[in-house]
């Protein structure tokens, strides 16, 4: 019975008739493809773009991310349990980031400076040449330009995880009698002479 009524639902799709309505405007199928392939592109375009933005913005947080990783697996299979293993991975995560940033801002020595800013890039240097690598692949058909492409992502977001770390936690000189700020602020200054 199924057989019958596919042949005959078949047979009718073959044999129908177009009505045409006086007046109606006939709008061919490409018309909605275009559109959604526009649409597409677009919507791409804006992914790939948030992508590289989020990568960017978080480039100086990989290490951490790292370390609170593996210290919630750690955790984990440690008997921490599903409770636990959050906790774990967050203050590990978080005393990561702060020590870093304190022991930057506090060492005065070039080297240790150096160090510090070294383990925060080298992890977002190695992320960043895979996230390059992976969106190559998208556009890029020769495999010599997808490694060159992936090598200037490598070092552009490298380099902007060091220079986060390095601009959020600037050393500023120690002075027990003054309060941090308390100085006259050059604009304010600078408007206080000219009257």
């Amino acid at each position: 019975m199924h057989r019958r009524n596919s042949a005959s639902f078949r047979l009718h799709i073959q044999n129908r008739a177009v009505v045409v309505v006086e007046g109606a405007t006939v709008t061919p199928l490409q018309h909605g493809a275009t559109t959604m392939l526009a649409l597409g592109l677009l919507l791409n375009t804006v992914g790939l773009g948030v992508i590289c933005w989020l990568m960017f913005t978080l480039a100086v947080y990989i290490l951490p991310f790292i370390v609170a990783l593996n210290a919630g697996f750690w955790a984990y299979y440690s008997g921490a349990g599903v409770l636990g293993t959050p906790l774990v991975a967050v203050a590990a995560g978080g005393m990561t980031l702060a020590i870093a940033q304190i022991a930057f801002a506090m060492t005065q020595s070039l080297i240790l400076r150096t160090v510090i800013a070294a383990a925060f890039a080298l992890p977002a240097t190695f992320a960043g040449y895979h996230l390059a690598l992976a969106i190559a692949h998208f556009g890029v058909p020769s495999p010599v330009w997808q490694q060159l492409f992936a090598c200037f992502g490598a070092v552009f977001i490298g380099g902007t995880a060091w220079t986060r770390l390095t601009i959020l936690t600037e050393p500023r000189p120690l002075d027990s009698n003054a309060a941090v700020g308390s100085g006259p602020q050059p604009g304010l200054a600078a408007a206080a002479r000219q009257k």
